[in-house]
């Protein structure tokens, strides 16, 4: 069915706050836990707003490793790449509404997008550096930091994604990600209300842990 963009998160979402909704006709779609959304190889004519939910985008390696590039929460909009075909694989991680736009949108609307590729440009960038530290402490406490940011600023987040999922964004395993975690919380840093439920105790500590302008340090927990 095709609605004008007005929809809003459900209520476990209202803290994710994100760009407003891109006004106009779109189609509006839901899928399930697991659903892929597109495919390496499909044809890039759409881009996708998540309005409640959320996405990774990921890709296979060659030996079959896989590698997270991205989490698309409530307000933000994913599917832009180059060239006429993707490049990634799209997959929904909890039930997920997109609002989807198509390529006559696209056009309509090009300076918007283009402020909007800008911004998830940024972010790709901010992850690279994020992901080049040696030290699995600082890859985490930036991951945390970034993702309350993106959820309203507020000081309990709610993970969407599993922690496979994390290690796979932040080049970690799984249990590297499971032990820093755990020393996040015996240092009072951050409390754990559920396995996807965390409570920053120490904002700042955290911020302190993830400060990009000092680095190669290496922060013993």
């Amino acid at each position: 069915m095709y609605a004008v963009a007005t929809a809003k998160p459900q209520a476990i979402e209202v803290e994710h706050l994100g760009p407003a909704p891109i006004s106009g006709p779109h189609l509006v779609a839901t899928y399930k836990p697991g659903r892929e959304i597109y495919a390496e190889g499909d044809l890039n004519d759409k881009f996708y707003q998540v309005s409640t939910g959320a996405v990774r985008v990921y890709r296979l390696l060659s030996d079959g490793r896989r590698q997270v590039v991205s989490f698309h929460l409530p307000g933000e909009m994913f599917g832009f790449e180059a060239g006429s075909n993707h490049s990634f694989i799209a997959e929904a991680i909890t039930e997920t509404t997109l609002a989807i736009f198509g390529r006559r949108h696209m056009q309509e609307r090009s300076r918007e997008l283009l402020a909007l590729a800008l911004t998830g440009m940024a972010r790709a960038q901010q992850h690279l550096l994020v992901i080049g530290r040696q030290c699995a402490v600082e890859r985490i406490a930036a991951f945390l930091v970034d993702l309350c940011e993106r959820q309203g600023g507020g000081r309990q987040l709610r993970l969407p994604m599993s922690r496979q999922d994390i290690a796979d964004y932040l080049g970690l395993t799984i249990e590297t990600v499971s032990r820093v975690v755990t020393k996040l919380k015996a240092r009072s840093v951050i409390a754990l209300r559920d396995a996807r439920t965390i409570d920053i105790l120490r904002m700042e500590a955290l911020r302190s842990l993830c400060d990009l302008d000092w680095p190669g340090r290496s922060t013993p927990l």
